[in-house]
């Protein structure tokens, strides 16, 4: 009886001698792995080769024709007929109010501010700096305001037709091009 005594409590001691040494509060060190397979992964960086791929590029470009899940295909092409057409078919659902018109603002001095300029008027930052050598558009004159919504979301979306202005679609959501549109309607059109 002495004897199943003293292994059990030679066991136990054993066991909670495991038991202490295992923890370790060093959190940068796990403790021994049974099986490292998978934890240690020797991950490609996005722009290094990669010998996995025929091509060697590690970050593969979206197959084609693939669309972003909840977004749709913008309809229109970047010509002088598709900016016309979108002008047609193209309506800005968003009712103008001042929480529109402020996220409009909040927009366009993000995106539109340094090229165009805080009044519209084509005066931004990287043209009165010589960082761009042609002016825009004034969007406060008659050829911007006279535009149907649509086509002024269709040049935000693309471009412009001269190449001037790159297309903002990617970037800005389409709601957001839409409050920018109000804004530049509503807001910079009452300064001219």
């Amino acid at each position: 009886m002495k004897l199943k005594r003293y292994i059990f409590n030679l066991l136990a001691a054993a066991g909670l001698l495991i038991m202490i040494t295992s923890c370790d509060h060093d959190r940068n060190h796990p403790g021994w792995v049974y099986m490292p397979d998978m934890m240690y992964s020797v991950p490609y960086d996005a722009y290094s080769p990669n010998p996995v791929f025929s091509d060697s590029i590690t970050m593969q470009p979206p197959v084609k024709g693939t669309i972003a899940r909840g977004r749709k295909p913008y309809p229109f092409e970047r010509t002088f007929q598709g900016q016309q057409q979108a002008g047609k078919e193209l309506e800005n659902q968003l009712e103008v109010s001042e929480d529109i018109l402020r996220e409009g603002k909040r927009q366009y001095d993000i995106f539109c501010a340094i090229c165009h300029g805080e009044q519209g008027k084509g005066e931004g930052h990287l043209y009165t700096s010589k960082l761009f050598p042609a002016k825009p558009t004034s969007l406060v004159d008659d050829y911007v305001q006279n535009k149907p919504d649509g086509e002024i979301y269709h040049v935000i979306t693309l471009g412009s037709l001269s190449g001037l202005m790159g297309a903002h679609g990617p970037q800005i959501k389409p709601e957001d091009r839409w409050k920018i549109v109000h804004y530049v309607k509503h807001e910079l059109g009452k300064s001219n």
